[in-house]
């Protein structure tokens, strides 16, 4: 496989763009939603990315959560779409591994549908058949799926023909994809997609820091084909620190009436005090039931400010508890990856790993969900429990502070 990757760097695209430059690249329409949303700045991601994704480039974008990315891609691939008309069949695929798209990328399409008059319809495992087949005889624009519904949806013969006209392809946390089964799946599918187009489509890929941005950007674009690297990443602020607490007196008091260890009860205390100290804190496991345990622990200390959020709640349920986090009804919400993947649920000032975060690309995916904003400091605490377990933390986070990551292992001779 030859490696055809470009990169372009920061410094680079700063000298040769301004923020005014990056918005009058896009038609009216699309300026004038933007100032709508009172964005007068491009961020470093929608500056750097605008210019190969309107020339037609395969494009991997790497950026932090919060920084603009998803726009970064859409705004080019909406400018593209709104001077073609009549348009027919399905033009841009949005891949995403989540089923349950969170809800304020859903708004947001929304804001951009109703604006520039783009159809834009969701479709997974869940969709009722009733949209489904309003889908095989109205497509939409844009079409927002998963890996497994694509593969589903390319043998039906009216999807298949509305799927003839696809322009581009967005996959969407490409990282997570590429290293599971799922990604080969999708690499099959984009394949047997490219046999139904008949052209080659624009492929545009979203991913945190990686180790390995080659390898990536590679398996975003399959054999023989060229794709720009797009690093994004203005130089951000972290701190890291790693604790394992030990037991005071209070704590052996407090391992009574938890009925647990008294080292357990120091972690206890000392959670707590960490989200007394700070106005909203988001505290990190490694599993549901580290979540649920956790949480018992402190429904039985009184605390009704602390909620649980993982994957087998409701959706309903998880809604409501990123609306009080938001609206400061929670200070703190134990949770895992469920989180770590830009739910906007509004300002964290601490970031708790509860147990050795595992890996360091996941470490600095959490801890940067503190401190959102480019310009202010992400803190994360690592609580740690066992020998072991403050080691490999000691590791992660001298690694994060460096800057190295492990590589996506990517499937292969599947």
């Amino acid at each position: 496989m030859k490696k055809l990757c470009k990169k372009v760097l920061v410094q680079e695209m700063r000298e040769k763009s301004s923020n005014s430059e990056t918005f009058d690249l896009f038609p009216k329409s699309v300026r004038s939603a933007l100032d709508e949303l009172g964005f007068s700045e491009a961020t470093l991601p929608q500056k750097m990315a605008a210019l190969p994704i309107l020339a037609g480039e395969n494009v991997l974008l790497l950026a932090p959560t919060g920084s603009g990315k998803t726009e970064a891609v859409l705004l080019p691939i909406f400018s593209n779409l709104v001077q073609q008309m009549p348009r027919k069949g399905i033009a841009v695929l949005y891949i995403t591994p989540l089923r349950a798209l969170n809800r304020d990328l859903l708004k947001r399409l929304s804001f951009w549908s109703s604006k520039l008059s783009i159809s834009i319809e969701v479709r997974h495992g869940d969709t009722e058949l009733k949209l489904r087949r309003r889908q095989a005889i109205f497509p939409p624009d844009m079409l927002v799926t998963t890996p497994e519904t694509l593969q589903a949806i390319l043998p039906g013969s009216r999807m298949r023909q509305h799927l003839r006209g696809v322009q581009f392809v967005v996959v969407d946390e490409v990282h997570e994809l590429a290293s599971s089964k799922r990604g080969v799946q999708l690499a099959v599918a984009l394949e047997r997609l490219r046999e139904v187009t008949g052209v080659e489509f624009q492929r545009i890929g979203l991913s945190a820091t990686v180790g390995n941005p080659n390898e990536v950007a590679q398996f975003l674009a399959g054999a023989e084909r060229s794709v720009r690297i797009v690093e994004a990443f203005l130089p951000k602020g972290y701190r890291y620190r790693v604790e394992n607490p030990v037991p005071v007196e209070a704590d052996y008091d407090m391992a009574r009436t938890l009925n647990t260890s008294p080292e357990a009860a120091a972690r206890i205390r000392r959670l707590k005090e960490l989200v007394d100290s700070h106005d909203s804190t988001l505290i990190f496991v490694n599993s549901r039931t580290v979540a649920e345990m956790l949480g018992y622990r402190f429904n039985q200390l009184g605390r009704k400010d602390i909620a649980v959020h993982h994957g087998s709640l409701s959706k309903e349920e998880r809604a409501q508890i990123e609306d009080q986090f938001k609206t400061g009804g929670l200070k703190a919400i134990v949770c895992t990856s469920t989180l770590e993947l830009g739910i906007d649920i509004g300002h964290v000032d601490l970031v708790i790993q509860y147990l050795s975060p595992r890996q360091v690309s996941s470490l600095i995916q959490r801890v940067g969900r503190s401190g959102h904003r480019l310009d202010r400091l992400s803190e994360g605490i690592v609580i740690t429990a066992f020998p072991d377990d403050t080691l490999e933390s000691v590791a992660a986070t001298r690694n994060a502070q460096a800057g190295r990551l492990e590589p996506v292992l990517i499937q292969e001779n599947a």
